[in-house]
């Protein structure tokens, strides 16, 4: 088995697909690797490719919001995306960038072993919860698979665009911190 150190050097050299021509850098996952919970969204952003670190940004100041709303930090959790690389334009990833990228997203699931896995937005809760799951409809509600609890919330960056969403991201991330005291509680 590999290590997130050895997991890391793969990401930063992958040329898998198209994408690695035209990053900055690749954005692995980042956080506490013993942590029960795992953010997954879709790809790197603007400045996620220029820093290497997933969530900075207003994005990722959301988030960090977010986080303090349950008394968490980000040095609590684990944070990572289906594609490694920026998508020209913020665009979507299409599918076979995801289908390249899915085993590193894989195997930092198995070294992580989360207990949660919270998927932030549409294309994460597609790919990870199931293809046809709508985030509109169904966000924080829970799917439990293969040991771990499964959830969707919007991503923080549609939350930006229309704040009629900021009352229900909230209480999603009250049933996030629920889940995981229950979780904590039953041992």
């Amino acid at each position: 088995m590999y290590t997130y150190d050895e997991l890391k050097q793969f990401v930063d050299h992958c040329t898998r697909c198209p994408l690695s021509q035209t990053r900055n850098k690749a954005v692995m996952g980042k956080g506490n690797l013993h942590s029960p919970i795992l953010f997954i969204a879709e790809g790197p952003g603007r400045n996620e490719d220029q820093d290497g670190i997933p969530f900075t940004g207003k994005s990722g100041a959301l988030l960090d919001r977010l986080l303090s709303g349950i008394h968490m930090s980000r040095d609590e959790i684990y944070i990572t995306n289906i594609v490694k690389c920026h998508p020209p334009g913020n665009r979507d990833p299409k599918p076979q960038e995801q289908e390249r990228c899915i085993p590193y997203l894989k195997y930092e699931t198995l070294l992580l072993r989360p207990k949660i896995i919270v998927c932030l937005g549409r294309i994460a809760a597609q790919r990870i919860i199931r293809p046809d799951y709508r985030i509109t409809r169904e966000h924080g509600t829970f799917v439990y698979r293969k040991n771990v609890w499964l959830t969707a919330v919007y991503h923080p960056s549609a939350v930006l665009r229309d704040d009629t969403k900021l009352p229900e991201i909230i209480s999603d991330f009250q049933l996030i911190k629920e889940k995981m005291d229950d979780i904590a509680r039953r041992g």
